[in-house]
């Protein structure tokens, strides 16, 4: 048998053309992902990423500003693939796309060095999803209970406390460890969900990775793979990870940028072919890992442009995730926090996590939730007579309790054992 050929040497090259975010250089033999250096003409050195190629020239994208960079700028070839040193350094440290720190603490010193690009686990080396997870917040606790490897999706438009309670899952949920990717969002919200919503108490077991939206969508892509590469990771070694994402719509920005700026033809509302090929993709690398060993419980959120649910970045995630919970903007105005709407909100794994009297409670819940809502109109203006049905007098009986069970302080956790106890007591009145 003979020995494979050796692979071709790398080369540098020169820049030929810049248009829009993509650099265009000829001579350079590098693969999609490699990572490259632009020499500037005035001794600047800009790194970039190889996001395509088209016949000899290659298409890069920068990593930061572009300025001081000319036709014929040498480019050459740093690495032929992305990767990214690991361990339990990690914790309690707010890191960006390239693993440096942002808060303002040395450089975490990790042993293990990974591809950012895993390989999928094969489906049938999974592990069941068995044991709930426990989040601290008892409208999901009680209503859609989590297990430990589901992926659920958390829709929202904007200013309606999604990040308020992204906190509170992270300072009161059972995970050993957990993940948070805070993706394309602004970069004054980054700093207030650390020290406002997170806290030092949610901080000591996690770690951040901040891409916000000032930065390359390159980076930012580059940041949602670290994520889900940390959490793989500390699965792989056991422990169940809680990981957060913030948000799948701005990851799905960043990759619809690097495709219309690659000629991709834009297709629904303008995102390429390629956006619905790399959500499913990173979805699928969360989950139970090989034979039930560690899990990752994945919660992205998504969000809703001028609250449209029928946008296609939303019905991928619907189609791909294993539940969701919406968030409502008339909750958010009644000051009803965490403004979780059971109306839509479905954990798709919650049947085969409890015993048939726990989901029975759940489910007379909503029901009685769900037919005040639909009433609620005839019963406020005095057109409802009470006694003609007696599961509605039943609704509005309970209503007060029902309401203050779904309400929650952001500085109170409730664990599942409480959750259950404040159920059982609401219905039991």
């Amino acid at each position: 048998m003979q020995r494979a050929e050796a692979a071709e040497p790398i080369r540098s090259g020169r820049l030929v053309r810049m248009h829009g975010l993509t650099l265009e250089a000829r001579g350079v033999s590098a693969p999609i992902g490699a990572c490259c250096a632009v020499l500037g003409l005035a001794g600047e050195t800009i790194e970039a990423e190889v996001v395509g190629f088209n016949d000899r020239t290659t298409y890069l994208m920068p990593f930061g500003d572009p300025s001081g960079i000319g036709p014929g700028a040498t480019v050459r070839v740093l690495s032929r693939s992305s990767r990214a040193r690991l361990g339990p350094q990690l914790l309690g440290r707010v890191i960006d796309a390239r693993g440096q720190p942002l808060d303002g603490k040395p450089a975490p010193v990790c042993e293990d060095e990974l591809s950012m690009h895993s390989a999928p686990l094969n489906p049938m080396e999974r592990g069941p999803i068995r044991n709930v997870l426990d989040v601290g917040v008892k409208a999901i606790n009680g209503m859609l209970t989590l297990g430990q490897g589901q992926r659920i999706g958390l829709m929202a438009g904007s200013g309606v406390g999604k990040s308020v309670l992204l906190g509170m899952i992270t300072r009161y949920t059972k995970a050993d460890i957990v993940v948070i990717g805070l993706i394309g969002e602004r970069g004054r919200e980054v700093n207030d969900f650390i020290h406002e919503s997170l806290g030092e108490e949610g901080l000591a077991k996690s770690v951040v990775v901040a891409a916000p939206a000032n930065v390359s969508p390159v980076l930012r892509l580059r940041a949602t793979n670290l994520v889900h590469l940390i959490a793989e990771y500390f699965r792989d070694r056991g422990m169940n990870v809680l990981m957060l994402v913030d948000s799948l719509t701005r990851v799905a920005h960043a990759q619809r940028e690097i495709g219309l700026a690659v000629g991709e033809p834009p297709t629904s509302k303008g995102y390429p072919p390629s956006v619905f090929s790399l959500l499913p993709n990173l979805i699928e690398r969360s989950g139970v890992g090989r034979n039930g060993h560690g899990s990752i419980t994945a919660i992205y959120t998504v969000l809703m442009e001028g609250d449209d649910s029928n946008d296609p970045v939303v019905d991928i995630a619907r189609a791909s995730l294993d539940g969701q919970v919406m968030l409502s903007r008339a909750l958010a105005d009644a000051a009803h926090y965490p403004a979780i709407d059971l109306t839509g909100s479905i954990s798709r794994v919650m049947p085969a996590l409890i015993d048939s009297d726990r989901l029975n409670f759940a489910n007379r819940f909503r029901r009685l939730w769900s037919l005040y809502q639909q009433n609620r109109d005839l019963i406020q203006v005095g057109a409802y007579e009470a006694g003609s049905n007696p599961e509605m007098d039943e609704a509005i009986a309970l209503r007060p309790a029902m309401e203050s069970f779904l309400r929650q302080d952001m500085r109170v956790g409730s664990s599942y054992e409480d959750t259950l106890a404040a159920l059982e007591g609401v219905l039991q009145r």
